[in-house]
């Protein structure tokens, strides 16, 4: 605990440091090459350096455990977004043209980048994956061919989390009070249409705050909170804002375990520096933390025992942030080996890497080989569904780290999916998009 603290205080030292630890030159001919459009520095910027991290250790260590997949190594670039929508287009015109195969795979880990590049992408057919983020309509591959949602998406998110809450209510909801506490973005706007409609259903009273970006004042929000009397509050937080609210929540004497956040606001940057506010804090997770993963354990070993790890401070191995960019970097690897068996044991050009995101199959049985058993759920995508899973975990910080306190929980499917269809849909005739027949994709 003392030392992740020091760890956080020292920080703003390594921020600006881009992935030139482990990061390889330009792409050759015979790479694999990945565009990672990253954010290191800037208000989000802690959350980044693990995510980042741990994309870039898990290619690293596929290169050095395997020989690249098929014999084809990974090689990347990296460029810094700042999480800022127009330095993330900025990024993305300048690394797409770095794979000879126009063979890139983009991740934003960006809601307001992702919803920039989604036409570019289209139009340039570059496969834009949102690993737990970006625009959730998206799911529906016939409008949306070359965006990948993949896991779980916020509407799936926010739907499991009032299963948590009424399961915890003994399944009635009825005369409940629950407030939506969102940054003010398309991040934290994506889940209202569908808690409304969980309102509806379960007989609770909704009240949706919204804090203004970066988040680092919200003594008002919180007054709000108190004086609606909230059993329970949604937060969907990100960066700053999350130790800010747990510090809020204290003062104003809000209850920890009565506040669950959203995955981007369930990891060790944003607890640890909150101090005894966030003890007993909840928030969703769609990856667990811990090095007692197998995978993560021979990543520190293989990759980080050779001096070729990327993450700087090494205590951030197996934290959560750390954890999703190696998730990430599973989904990556996994999406070139279905294509090579499908294309052979090649470069991937960006079709064939659309084809193999369309057709992932991450089974238990898959992640079990990988070392990754409950690092995440299960995958498998089609032309019809571009998420995959829909899946999270509940955790809780106990002052120190955080506990898996449900097993994996579903999103309300029958809810969200007609919703996200008729969204896809609209989209498809403001663009005059003619939809695939996913019947006779394959």
């Amino acid at each position: 605990m003392s030392r992740f603290m020091k760890t956080l205080a020292t920080m703003a030292a390594g921020l600006a440091l881009s992935a030139s630890i482990a990061s390889p030159a330009a792409a050759q001919a015979n790479d694999q090459f990945v565009s990672i459009l990253s954010f290191r520095v800037g208000p989000y910027g802690p959350s980044g350096v693990g995510i980042y991290g741990g994309f870039i250790d898990y290619m690293q260590y596929v290169n050095m455990k395997e020989g690249g997949i098929g014999g084809i190594k990974f090689s990347w670039e990296e460029c810094e977004t700042e999480y800022q929508a127009a330095k993330g287009v900025e990024c993305y015109e300048r690394l797409k043209t770095k794979s000879p195969t126009k063979g890139s795979i983009i991740h934003p880990v960006s809601t307001p980048i992702s919803y920039a590049l989604l036409e570019k992408t289209l139009a340039d057919k570059v496969p834009l994956v949102m690993t737990g983020y970006g625009r959730t309509d998206t799911v529906d591959g016939r409008y949306f061919p070359w965006a990948f949602p993949l896991i779980t998406t916020y509407p799936m998110q926010a739907t499991a989390i009032i299963k948590y809450i009424a399961q915890k209510e003994k399944g009635d909801l009825r005369g409940k009070k629950i407030t939506y506490l969102y940054l003010d973005s398309a991040y934290g706007k994506e889940p209202i249409t569908y808690l409304q409609a969980e309102a509806k259903v379960n007989g609770f009273e909704l009240n949706t705050v919204p804090i203004a970006p970066p988040g680092n004042e919200q003594g008002a929000q919180w007054q709000q909170v108190r004086q609606n009397k909230a059993d329970w509050v949604i937060f969907w937080g990100f960066g700053v804002m999350n130790q800010t609210a747990l510090k809020a929540a204290q003062k104003v004497g809000y209850p920890r375990d009565k506040m669950i956040g959203s995955w981007w606001a369930g990891s060790e940057e944003d607890t640890v520096p909150a101090g005894d506010a966030a003890k007993g804090y909840l928030s969703a997770a769609m990856n667990v933390s811990g090095k007692n993963v197998p995978l993560v354990a021979d990543i520190e070993k293989v990759v980080y025992g050779a001096g070729k790890g990327n993450l700087q401070d090494k205590s951030k191995i197996g934290s959560i942030n750390h954890n999703r960019g190696i998730v990430i970097g599973i989904l990556t690897a996994e999406a070139v080996r279905v294509g090579q068996q499908k294309y052979g044991k090649k470069v991937l050009s960006g079709e064939e890497l659309r084809w193999a995101l369309e057709h992932l199959n991450l089974s238990d049985a898959r992640l079990k080989e990988l070392g990754a058993t409950g690092l995440m759920p299960a995958v498998k995508t089609s032309c019809m569904d571009h998420e995959g899973s829909g899946k999270i975990k509940i955790q809780q910080w106990d002052g120190t780290k955080w506990n898996v306190v449900s097993d994996w929980i579903d999103g309300n499917r029958q809810l969200v999916r007609p919703l996200l269809e008729e969204s896809a849909k609209q989209f498809g005739k403001e663009k005059n998009i003619t939809p695939r027949d996913c019947s006779k994709e394959s």
